[in-house]
């Protein structure tokens, strides 16, 4: 299998309140839309979808935004969040993780994005392995 094209598609309540989210706080510009879908594009071959779960075709599961998050490796993190708190985002302090400066925003519907940018490589295991799983 040659996957071409990805797409990941929220199926929101909050409908309206998302697309203006992705679109105005975000600032992706939209590829595809119509009065219930809305397809951001990403990069060459990625998207994320707005749906409105009223109108789709697929039964809502948990809801709430649980099981799912967006990583988005992003450039000049500090830039991006210090944007996004202006925007009235709820920004927390970036963390380490994985050799990366990351920080966890969400969206109107509760669905995680994870926004990370790369460290400098460091031979120190404290920044390549997260605490929780590091052997005792």
């Amino acid at each position: 299998m040659r996957i071409t094209r990805t797409n990941t598609i929220l199926y929101c309540a909050e409908w309206a309140d998302t697309v203006a989210f992705y679109r105005d706080t975000i600032g992706l510009e939209s590829s595809f839309e119509n009065d219930w879908f809305v397809e951001f594009g990403l990069t060459d071959g990625s998207h994320v979808s707005v749906a409105d779960a009223r109108r789709a075709t697929i039964e809502p599961g948990a809801g709430g935004g649980s099981g799912l998050t967006l990583s988005w490796q992003v450039t000049d993190l500090s830039a991006q969040c210090a944007r996004l708190a202006t925007l009235g985002v709820d920004v927390p302090s970036p963390i380490r993780r994985w050799g990366a400066s990351t920080v966890f925003i969400h969206d109107p519907e509760g669905n995680r994005i994870e926004l990370w940018e790369p460290e400098a490589v460091s031979n120190s295991v404290e920044r390549i392995i997260p605490p929780r799983i590091r052997a005792p």
